[in-house]
């Protein structure tokens, strides 16, 4: 079986670590925080992010990067997004020609607008990178609840590879070559599960975050197309399945933050409150940013970025939003596929 380092102990690093430890892979976990290490390895459980959920004895710890990585046949970059360029930078020497690194992070890098491969590729440009990304909560993965999930590289061995080494009975993996599009979705998704959360805060109701889901896939879309991605993706699992699953989940970090920020916490004290990376609060200023440089029409993703930037007022946001002007719903979609909608005649 293949030989695994993870670099992150964060629910998801240490999820996955679980999954391929279950497999009989033989598996290696680094984390800065050694204390944490330590407790891993002395309870094989992680207490702070997956309680009541033995580790399996073929997972072993590092506090050593460098170590951890030696003999690995693939490595994961299970760190936050703001956190992937530094732990590039630390392991840059020692990746091998063609070695895999396997993305799990969901941002885009503030200031260079780059997605996670991007980044990877710029500090490691020996490695072949692979983006492993859907809805898939870490609460549940460990439990081995049923879960579908999509690998995405501009390399189709690469892709396949991912596959088969995260595929069980439980964990279905599924490819598809639009990076782009998979990395945008599972970042992009982010943004509207705090609007999601700064709605439930609110009291609103089912008809709300309906139509806010829906209406967040647009943009979502939008952006994703005009920096290159594959519409379709957007209908598939890294795009409406983690939608829906980050907006409406109790396990869900940015809708818990986006509830406390809904009922009038303010936005600091909610991601302290939540304890995880908030990942769709630096994303929201990312997205604002390529929304302007891109001319993209992204109304929700500009009025949360009110939110949390300039302190605008939640009802109020809520407000502007649906004074709109009046448009007609699927106009962005006759504009990118307008040889292939049919749409009104003109009279």
């Amino acid at each position: 079986m293949s030989n695994v380092s993870i670099l992150g102990a964060g629910s998801w690093g240490t999820a996955l670590s679980i999954l391929l430890g279950k497999k009989g892979c033989s598996v290696r976990l680094w984390d800065r925080n050694m204390e944490r290490l330590s407790e891993m390895e002395s309870t094989r459980e992680n207490k702070r992010y997956l309680p009541n959920v033995k580790l399996p004895e073929n997972i072993k710890f590092d506090s050593d990067i460098m170590d951890c990585i030696k003999d690995a046949d693939a490595v994961v970059l299970g760190v936050p997004s703001h956190a992937v360029r530094d732990v590039c930078a630390a392991i840059k020497d020692d990746i091998k020609n063609g070695q895999i690194i396997i993305s799990i992070a969901k941002g885009i890098e503030n200031n260079t607008y780059m997605r996670m491969s991007q980044v990877i590729e710029s500090l490691i440009p020996q490695c072949t990178v692979c983006v492993l990304s859907g809805p898939s909560h870490a609460e549940e993965v460990s439990r081995s609840m049923p879960t579908a999930v999509v690998s995405s590289s501009p390399q189709r061995t690469a892709a396949e590879y991912v596959q088969d080494l995260f595929m069980t009975p439980d964990f279905r993996v599924y490819t598809n070559p639009d990076i782009i599009g998979v990395e945008l979705g599972g970042a992009l998704k982010n943004i509207i599960a705090l609007a999601a959360g700064i709605c439930d805060g609110l009291g609103s109701g089912d008809n709300t975050k309906a139509a806010l889901m829906t209406r967040g896939l647009a943009e979502m879309t939008r952006l994703g197309v005009a920096m290159g991605a594959d519409m379709f993706t957007f209908a598939g699992l890294t795009g409406i399945g983690d939608l829906i699953v980050t907006c409406t989940s109790s396990h869900s970090r940015n809708r818990k933050a986006g509830y406390l920020i809904g009922k009038g916490m303010p936005v600091g004290e909610a991601v302290r409150k939540v304890k995880m990376v908030v990942e769709g609060i630096k994303t929201t200023k990312a997205a604002y940013e390529l929304s302007k440089i891109n001319n993209v029409n992204m109304p929700i993703t500009e009025e949360l970025y009110g939110i949390l930037y300039k302190g605008k007022d939640v009802r109020r946001v809520v407000y502007e939003l649906m004074t709109r002007e009046k448009t007609i719903e699927m106009h962005e979609i006759e504009e990118i596929a307008s040889k292939e909608k049919k749409g009104w005649k003109m009279a």
